[in-house]
């Protein structure tokens, strides 16, 4: 025959057991909901549009100017504005180099009239996948010949560096 102790102790148990679980639980939620510590973290980084040669749609003479198409590539997940295209003064002979075959031509005689596409800007498409966003833009009327040009500029090759805003 059994005691009515041990009967007592084996119910006690089995409710302590059931018990237990839910109350480890809400343990457990409150544990996880109200953790502390510190973390850190940085947001990602733009990668600089690269411009690509462009190439002139009216041929520059002295005395008058030339309109040409660029390219320009984004690299990055997000489209980029572009405010203006201006000369890069820093590259070159004062933004601009021709090219070996015609050193005799000084670069003096040339002028850049800085782009904004009316105020508007330019909106380059972001890359998708691994393929860059590209956008050609037509510079009109961006690049001027001083009258003052000579001989040894015939036939030329110019190169004008800009720089993106």
């Amino acid at each position: 025959m059994k005691s009515p102790l041990r009967t007592r102790f084996a119910v006690l148990i089995v409710a302590v057991a059931f018990l237990a679980i839910p109350a480890g639980g809400a343990a457990h939620a409150y544990w996880s909901g109200s953790a502390s510590g510190a973390g850190s973290g940085q947001s990602g980084g733009l990668t600089a549009v690269s411009i690509e040669p462009g190439t002139p749609t009216s041929s520059l003479y002295p005395g008058g100017q030339a309109d040409f198409v660029i390219s320009v590539s984004n690299p990055n997940d997000t489209v980029i504005h572009l405010t203006s295209l201006s000369l890069n003064v820093a590259q070159g002979t004062g933004g601009f180099a021709v090219d070996g075959g015609h050193s005799g031509c000084g670069v003096g005689v040339l002028a850049y009239t800085t782009q904004t596409n009316a105020g508007a800007g330019w909106d380059v498409p972001a890359r998708v996948g691994l393929v860059d966003g590209t956008l050609g833009i037509t510079l009109t009327g961006a690049l001027t010949m001083g009258s003052a040009a000579g001989n040894a500029c015939q036939g030329a090759t110019f190169t004008v560096y800009l720089a993106a805003t």
